[in-house]
């Protein structure tokens, strides 16, 4: 029955929403449907109707990973709930866990509008909104008052301003972000990879990146950390951050964030790149999928499970989502995937998950963690 539902949320979605507010400036339509989420969080009603409609659940897709309990490993990415607002929604539409932010120490209004364009034949997202956020104090006061109903991780990143630029700088504002933060969420995700910033990279250099873990883990914070890294890195550069990360009781990684790469990335529509690039943001979304796998293979292949790996980059489908898994990555997060294929999107990954788990003789989804690297 639900199968079904699902199937006609989505015919509803592509062939009449979505030819509609494709029409509409990208992030007008992302501010109005952060609006509906949270005005459907407030009401027991409107939850429950959008978890019937929405929401998959499957015994095999369960797993308790640092002692957290993820009733499906799909979760939605930062990015999307920048300001934390959808939190009680979120669960409902089917997803596992939620990532919010990215979350800065001081308030930023970003990058000048236009920021996000659409690449329609590629199946992608241009962004450039450039970190905008209400900061660390703000985020803290959205979050204390809320019941969480599943994991939600707090991607923390450096204040994109003017004012916090140098080395020193920067570390200070990260590490007051952290402690502001430290008794909210379940996880957090360092951000390094932010590509629309200023200072943007600072922290791709590992000798940087140790100086800022040295002092975040001073904080002693007790909750499991994750970096979050860029898929144009050197591989040279993420074996330091790898072996950094073990000095410093970092406990896994987000493989990965947008690219501005361009020549690097297949399923990309050149023509239609031409026509609204600047240059400027990354990309997002199936282009940037090869990019992502290739990423999570290298590094879980060098740890073997060391590290929990949460895979993003260009899951449209349950397959996409698995193939993530059986190359290492424990958890998967989207954006874009919802975007250009439905709300309805979430729950038919998760079945399709269990069937597949089902299909290749697994009891759980973690059996099938790495299956595919050598």
């Amino acid at each position: 029955m639900k199968s079904i539902l699902r199937k006609i949320a989505q015919l509803i979605y592509k062939n009449g929403i979505k030819p509609v507010i494709f029409k509409i400036d990208p992030e007008k339509v992302h501010d109005k449907g952060v609006e509906l989420g949270v005005f459907f969080g407030k009401y027991r009603f409107t939850k429950k109707t959008t978890s019937f409609l929405f929401n998959y659940s499957d015994k095999s897709l369960e797993q308790n990973i640092f002692g957290i309990k993820f009733k499906n490993p799909v979760g939605l990415a930062a990015g999307y709930d920048k300001y934390a607002r959808m939190i009680q929604i979120i669960g409902d539409l089917g997803f596992g866990f939620e990532e919010v932010g990215s979350i800065s120490d001081k308030p930023s209004a970003g990058n000048p509008k236009p920021r996000l364009w659409r690449l329609i034949k590629s199946r992608g997202l241009i962004v450039g909104y450039g970190l905008n956020n209400d900061g660390a104090q703000a985020a803290a006061e959205q979050i204390k008052n809320l019941k969480l109903e599943i994991p939600i991780g707090i991607s923390i990143a450096k204040t994109n301003s003017p004012k916090v630029c140098s080395l020193e700088e920067s570390i200070t504002d990260v590490v007051s972000g952290f402690k502001t933060l430290a008794g909210y969420g379940d996880y957090f995700t360092f951000n390094i990879s932010c590509p629309n910033t200023l200072e943007e990279g600072l922290f791709y250099n590992p000798k940087n990146l140790e100086i800022a873990l040295k002092e975040i883990s001073a904080l002693k914070i007790s909750k499991p950390i994750f970096i979050k890294m860029s898929p144009d890195l050197s591989l040279q550069v993420v074996d330091e951050i790898i072996e950094i990360s073990r000095k410093y009781g970092i406990k896994g990684f987000v493989l990965s964030n947008i690219t501005k790469h361009r020549e690097m990335m297949k399923n990309l529509d050149k023509e239609e790149l031409k026509k609204i690039d600047h240059g400027k943001g990354g990309i997002s979304g199936k282009p940037v999928e090869d990019l992502a796998d290739n990423l999570i293979k290298y590094v879980y292949q060098k740890t073997r499970g060391e590290f929990i790996i949460i895979g993003c980059g260009g899951i449209f489908s349950a397959e996409d989502a698995y193939k993530k898994i059986r190359l290492g990555a424990s958890l998967v997060q989207l954006i874009t995937g919802m975007i250009f294929e439905g709300p309805q999107l979430i729950g038919q990954i998760n079945e399709g998950l269990a069937k597949l788990v089902k299909k290749d003789g697994f009891k759980n989804i973690s059996e099938a963690i790495g299956i595919d690297v050598k």
